[in-house]
């Protein structure tokens, strides 16, 4: 049963889902005078009372008349050609336009800004995961990933909230939805006993010094292509990473500043890179490329690359794993040997070192292992 409280305090109850929810009027529709009933849920109740206090003290300051103007579809593209598209790469652009006229426009798109309940979003979210695929294909499926949904609820939440500092709404329903977990998937590596032939195979083909780089480094693919011959200094035995190859629409590639300060960044060499690095410049030296195409002589397409690295798969006859994946060697032989999380998040160019942990979890738990084992074997030898 909802708990009575004071008139204009809204009220509060424990769902049969195990969650708590609080319900409040927002506001009363300028053309039949009805009430506009708006809810908040949470964890605990005391989680609810919070947010219901906060809620009702925002619907108090909603301009009514500003916020009736606006239906989702009319707000989600406003939102996005104002504030959202001048400050996104192209790449990201497309993709949270995509989000836009795929899904939020056919699915919530008619119903008023400040009717919208988190059960609607959440009812779109469940069809996007069932059947929002486009152009579906037996391989595909219907359905979309929950990585899709995570980044279609990240872009939402970001429009919605600016729609909550503007007075429009008093609250985001995005807060009221469950989001699918996501997809817990074995991360591949290239198993040392197999980086003989790999780097082998590379070099056969040209390309070891591209491919040796990687494996100490960890670059991004569209970091590796974009270097420079002047990114790199022998006497320091760094490289200077401050750009990358990216796709734009239309299919052609543009150099970029990184979308992160902290992918900016000097990486230390071994000198056995730096050697191949030398060699390497000494065969073609009038392009300013570190890694220039062979059919082009200007930059490597990062796709290239990729390709590149599963043909060096499949003639060295070893498991397919992606270009990417060769990053995650990078850093896992790291963590493996000793080098701490916070050096190789900083090698990495990871804004935060936490995603570096979370990623390398299983890396750093053998890492872990083998400290306490050889403690262990210490310690008993005084027994």
């Amino acid at each position: 049963m909802a708990k009575r409280r004071a008139s204009g305090e809204g009220n509060i109850r424990k769902r049969s889902d195990g969650r708590w929810e609080g319900r409040y009027v927002a506001g009363h529709d300028p053309e039949t005078g009805k009430a506009i009933r708006k809810n908040v849920l949470g964890k605990t109740q005391a989680e609810v009372k919070a947010k219901l206090k906060k809620a009702i003290e925002t619907a108090q300051t909603i301009d009514v008349c500003k916020a009736d103007e606006y239906t989702v579809e009319k707000w989600v593209k406003s939102w996005y050609e104002v504030y959202s598209k001048p400050n996104l790469r192209e790449s990201t652009q497309e993709r949270y336009w995509n989000h836009i006229q795929y899904h939020i426009v056919p699915e919530i798109g008619k119903i008023k800004l400040t009717k919208l309940q988190g059960r609607d979003i959440q009812i779109m979210y469940n069809n996007v995961r069932d059947h929002g695929r486009v152009n579906p294909t037996e391989k595909t499926g219907a359905g979309l990933s929950v990585s899709y949904i995570h980044s279609l609820h990240r872009m939402l939440k970001q429009c919605l909230q600016r729609a909550v500092k503007e007075h429009l709404i008093p609250y985001n329903p995005c807060e009221d939805c469950i989001l699918p977990k996501a997809e817990k998937k074995e991360m591949k590596t290239l198993k040392m006993e197999d980086v003989a032939a790999f780097l082998k195979e590379a070099d056969r083909r040209g390309v070891l010094p591209m491919f040796f780089l990687e494996l100490c480094t960890g670059l991004r693919k569209g970091e590796l292509v974009a270097l420079l011959w002047t990114d790199l200094d022998i006497e320091k035995k760094t490289i200077t990473v401050n750009k990358q190859a990216a796709r734009v629409k239309g299919g052609g590639v543009k150099v970029l500043t990184p979308k992160t300060s902290t992918s900016i960044r000097v990486e230390s060499v071994p000198q056995e890179a730096i050697n191949l690095l030398i060699q390497e410049h000494e065969k073609h030296p009038d392009t300013p490329y570190m890694f220039p195409s062979p059919v082009t002589g200007g930059m490597y397409y990062p796709d290239a690359v990729s390709r590149l690295n599963t043909k060096i798969l499949k003639s060295a006859g070893l498991e397919h794993i992606r270009f990417h994946d060769l990053r995650h060697t990078f850093a896992s032989n790291a963590i493996q040997n000793g080098v701490d999380i916070r050096t190789v998040s900083s090698m990495l160019g990871h804004a935060d070192p936490s995603f570096t942990l979370r990623t390398y979890t299983h890396t750093s738990n053998k890492a872990q292992e083998e400290a306490a084992q050889t403690v262990g074997q210490l310690l008993a030898q005084h027994l």
